[in-house]
């Protein structure tokens, strides 16, 4: 996916986060443009049934696990620049999160909004595993068992490389601020 992405965009592949000598650096956004950007990020988390039942139940010791996981995941998105050593710190105009129960656990969906010179994908991505890492906390004494996975990027847009959307992504359910 990654290579027809790249191919199709006309990227060289190099990586931006590594100098000519090998040399890890923080990539010098300064003369891009600011522009609208946008990311959407998913995730799930698959559990047993009883930590299902607990969660509809309203069970849960430690209170409303999806509450709880939705909070974590703005949260998390906040703080990207100190978790991802080289990602930029930027300020997020928006970060919405939908933690809903499935037949088979949760699902995550983050959308992350920013005006800047660098995206918002890493940002998108972080709220997914602090709303999924905060699903596994609060129901850990109930299911040790449970797996995060299929955690991705669905879709991005803004920015010199444009627009990505991940084939087979569901489609945006929150509204888009257009520029």
């Amino acid at each position: 996916m990654v290579p027809a992405y790249n191919e199709a965009h006309g990227r060289n592949r190099r990586l931006t986060h590594v100098d000519p000598k090998g040399r890890i650096r923080m990539v010098d956004v300064g003369g891009k443009p600011v522009t609208e950007r946008e990311a959407a990020a998913s995730g799930r988390v698959t559990m047993s049934a009883t930590a299902r039942d607990a969660i509809r139940r309203g069970a849960v010791k430690k209170g409303n696990p999806l509450e709880a996981a939705r909070l974590a995941g703005i949260m998390a998105a906040k703080r990207t620049a100190e978790l991802i050593p080289l990602c930029h710190p930027l300020m997020l105009t928006a970060v919405e999160l939908e933690v809903t129960p499935t037949a088979t656990g949760v699902a995550i969906r983050a959308r992350v909004r920013t005006a800047g010179q660098t995206g918002v994908e890493m940002e998108a991505l972080t709220a997914v595993m602090g709303a999924a890492l905060t699903v596994y906390d609060m129901l850990k004494a109930v299911d040790k068992t449970m797996v995060i996975d299929r955690v991705r990027l669905d879709e991005k847009r803004g920015g010199r490389s444009g627009h990505y959307r991940r084939a087979g992504a569901a489609a945006p359910t929150s509204p888009r601020r257009r520029a």
